[in-house]
């Protein structure tokens, strides 16, 4: 694995699954956006599972990005579409992939290490690329510390003792450990994880230059756009059923989904079957340069989280932050940790999607009173700038993994 590249900064070792298979893939990109800000601090090298149509090594933003194999191509289908845990729970033949991609990033990183005298690592999730960190150093060879980050899925949707007490080994042996939400700190503190180890550290946002109001561009009266991945923790098919009592009060309102993944032939029926074609506009997947735009112009961004049967729920959503800074008004589902996000500001904003009627209701008073909505709006912005702009998140991952560095 010699000649990646070479250079006097110290090497920081980034272990992911979710990551970018190329430029402007709508896949989620927040390990992409953190870790190309840390270049002028670090080499970083990021380590990710290899995927079909992506380069098995490229420099993306000044990012050197590995991608494994773990399986033959087509078969290489356990991240994208959906996430690991979805895709496991729709296709369980997909558990015989797991142990290759877990010994094929461990296999990779030690070499890596090894050759490219690494100084410090973050792993993003605690299972399976925070164990993967953790059982590193009993290996011969080079040994450093780590940061480890739970994004929610690897936290809420992974139960039982031995995924509990997996997650309490990775957590206590790291350097630091940071999740995105005030909820999921209590959270990985009840299994026994010291409180002062759990740093709060949500994905960020560029509020500088991509997500930015613009006064310019005239707001929808009546469009309600919808962004994200297509699995149930986003709630959207809550919304849809709510959309014909959205219909009785704003005739004129229709939806836009944007967003890609297995729930999408089920969410087609459902618009079909509720008669709802021509109120409802998939738009598929969208470019991360084109986001803003639709972010600008809808008239409410709808975020209708709940928790999934398997308990997993999202931990500070990526979209909704989106929207928030391009001063978009937003109604979004009660889940845990979103107070972290709308601060005082979520009672205005929060409902129980499961509740058809409370949805529609709220939806249809924003669409009504935009005035109002628009008002909350700039308050939910003004709480959020000082909590996920990407400067301030940015500077508090290098400080920990700075502080790990000094550990070894």
């Amino acid at each position: 694995m010699s000649g990646i590249g070479s250079s006097r900064l110290p090497v920081l070792l980034v272990l992911a699954s979710t990551y970018p298979r190329w430029p402007a893939d709508p896949e989620p990109g927040f390990v992409h956006e953190l870790s190309r800000r840390l270049t002028e601090r670090y080499r970083v090298i990021v380590l990710c599972p290899h995927a079909p149509g992506a380069k098995p090594r490229e420099t993306m933003d000044g990012v050197e990005v590995v991608r494994y194999r773990y399986a033959p191509e087509r078969w290489e289908t356990l991240v994208n579409d959906g996430g690991i845990v979805t895709n496991l729970k729709r296709a369980r033949w997909k558990l015989l992939l797991v142990p290759g991609f877990v010994l094929g990033q461990a296999w990779v990183a030690w070499r890596l290490m090894r050759r490219e005298r690494v100084d410090v690592i973050h792993a993003h999730w605690l299972i399976p690329q925070g164990l993967i960190a953790a059982l590193l150093p009993w290996l011969p060879g080079w040994r450093v510390s780590y940061v480890v980050t739970s994004h929610g899925a690897d936290l809420y949707a992974l139960k039982g003792r031995l995924l509990d007490g997996i997650k309490r080994f990775v957590a206590r042996r790291a350097a630091a450990a940071t999740v995105v939400s005030s909820a999921m700190r209590e959270r990985l503190a009840a299994l026994g994880v010291p409180a002062a180890h759990i740093h709060v550290l949500p994905m960020g946002v560029d509020l500088s230059e991509r997500f930015t109001p613009d006064p310019s561009v005239p707001r929808s009266q009546h469009e309600i756009l919808f962004v994200g991945r297509l699995v149930e923790k986003k709630g959207l098919r809550h919304l849809i059923a709510a959309l014909p009592q959205v219909l009785e009060g704003v005739p004129d309102a229709f939806l836009t989904i944007v967003g890609f993944g297995p729930e999408e032939a089920a969410l087609r029926q459902q618009v079909h079957t509720l008669g709802l074609q021509a109120k409802v506009h998939f738009l598929g997947a969208v470019a991360q340069t084109r986001l803003p735009a639709l972010y600008r112009r809808a008239a409410l961004f709808v975020a209708p989280f709940v928790q999934a049967e398997s308990g997993d729920q999202e931990g500070l959503p990526v979209a909704l932050m989106e929207a928030v800074a391009c001063g978009c008004p937003v109604v979004a589902g009660d889940v845990a940790g979103i107070e972290d996000l709308l601060g005082r500001m979520k009672p205005y904003i929060c409902v129980d999607a499961r509740n058809a009627e409370m949805l529609a209701s709220c939806i249809c008073s924003r669409l009504i009173d935009s005035s109002t909505a628009g008002l909350h709006a700039q308050a939910v912005l003004e709480e959020a700038s000082r909590r996920v702009d990407w400067n301030r998140i940015a500077a508090g991952y290098a400080r920990l993994i700075a502080q790990a560095d000094d550990m070894k």
